[in-house]
């Protein structure tokens, strides 16, 4: 098995970015529009096809549910090319619009739609086009300021990507009690008018593309570019992350939506996009500090630490979904999702970036790594929605909160702290107290 090729340059010997005002704004402004696009309808979905369509048309939690496992399938494998992709092209912003363009329409078209296979194709598209988002804002991210302000700026971007995240929630909440659920279409379209004027404000020569693909100099380092499964095989600790991600979203994802079908059963469908809007504001708002705080820390405390108490969060947040069904309840649990997903959201580029540093893999080992990722997430919504119609709701939180537990324990015994890590060496035998070869300081 060859090891990930090595390079003459060193992280330090990178020359520092000075990246201007204006891609900076940009980069800020890109993070914000886009919170709402990226995802796609996420739980408006549920909530539309149960509440608005309903068991009269054929729409109940395991329908659902498997719209939402083909739509991630479909975005999973898209996640290997799309930063394939990334890695090769020097368009990135063409990219950026052309993918938010897709999700926005494949969504404004559902309205017009009731069959399942109609519903199940435009969502499969948007789950492909939503793929591109997340290489190509850390490619970016990582070409305009360097691998040296890399963890503080993302950090940044989650912290404005979750504001986003709470403000279009709170206006598709208050504007659905007036309108209905129609208008979370509405929004979509607007936003993604507003995240092509964000991003063109961030000049493309402002991008270094070889900085941007994980490597660090703007030396040629050839035309080989490796499948994602190759760039896995050739990093044993990239490929336990993915199996870690993965056990993170087959856990996380579907929290959330069976949180809005439970509210929809409790509340009433005219209330239900309300509440779940709630659902997402109080995360998010909780998520916008923890986002700054991992940017900010996560050089000086390490991955590791911040990642375990991720995972321990999410088993708490499943065991208390089952204390109560009180609305008002499941939104204070909600706010436990702030800090679960702040800190997965800003830490995965980290640690890939961790892991694959100087290799020109970074966007490749990003999609290869979103794709166990999005198994896991395609995967968690069946699960759920099986678990819910069997047994209910109770059974399905419990039986999330165990994976979670899982993948605490493994991330635990098993995941090493990457910070300083040497990719090259990621194939090479570990030392005799079996830990990866780590960077000297």
């Amino acid at each position: 098995m060859s090891t990930a090729p090595s390079v003459t340059a060193s992280a330090s010997a990178t020359p520092d970015r000075q990246p201007s005002t204006r891609a900076l704004r940009g980069l800020d402004a890109l993070n914000f529009t886009l919170a709402d696009v990226r995802d796609g309808l996420g739980p408006y979905l549920a909530i539309y096809l149960i509440a608005v369509r309903g068991p009269d048309q054929g729409w109940n939690e395991a329908t659902t549910g498997m719209i939402m496992t083909i739509a991630g399938i479909a975005g999973l494998i898209a996640q290997t090319p799309a930063g394939a992709l990334i890695d090769r092209s020097q368009h990135k912003r063409a990219i950026v619009i052309a993918a938010a363009l897709a999700v926005t329409l494949s969504c404004l078209v559902l309205p017009f739609i009731s069959n399942f296979y109609a519903v199940a194709a435009t969502q499969s598209l948007a789950g492909i086009a939503g793929a591109i988002f997340p290489p190509a804002l850390a490619a970016i991210t990582l070409g305009v300021v360097g691998p040296k302000l890399f963890s503080k700026r993302i950090g940044r971007n989650e912290g404005f990507n979750h504001a986003g995240n709470a403000v279009s929630a709170a206006l598709a909440g208050g504007l659905a009690y007036v309108f209905g659920p129609i208008v979370v279409f509405w929004l979509m379209g607007i936003l993604a008018a507003l995240s092509i004027g964000a991003m063109l404000m961030v000049p493309s020569e402002a991008i270094d593309n070889d900085l941007a693909r994980g490597l660090d100099s703007a030396e040629d380092q050839g035309d080989e570019q490796p499948s994602g499964l190759t760039a896995l095989l050739q990093n044993k600790y990239l490929m336990l992350f993915a199996l870690l991600a993965a056990i993170f979203h087959l856990s996380n994802a579907a929290m959330l939506t069976s949180v809005g079908q439970l509210l929809t059963h409790l509340a009433g469908k005219d209330n239900a996009t309300s509440l779940i809007a709630i659902c997402i504001v109080a995360a998010q708002c909780v998520m916008v500090p923890v986002a700054m705080f991992v940017g900010h820390k996560a050089d000086a405390i390490g991955r590791k630490p911040i990642f375990l108490a991720a995972f321990g969060v999410l088993a708490l947040r499943g065991v208390l979904y089952t204390f109560s069904n009180n609305p008002f309840y499941l939104v204070g649990v909600q706010l436990l999702d702030g800090i679960g997903a702040g800190v997965y959201g800003a830490l995965f580029p980290i640690v890939v970036a961790d892991l694959t540093r100087g290799t020109g893999r970074f966007n490749v080992s990003q999609g290869a790594v979103a794709t166990a990722q999005g198994l896991g997430a395609s995967l968690s919504a069946t699960l759920a929605g099986l678990i819910i119609v069997s047994a209910g709701y109770s059974a399905a939180f419990l039986t999330l909160a165990g994976i979670a537990g899982v993948g605490f324990a493994l991330y635990l015994l098993v995941m090493p702290e990457t910070r300083g890590f040497e990719p090259e060496q990621a194939g090479t035998p570990s030392d005799p107290t079996g830990r990866p070869a780590l960077a000297t300081a």
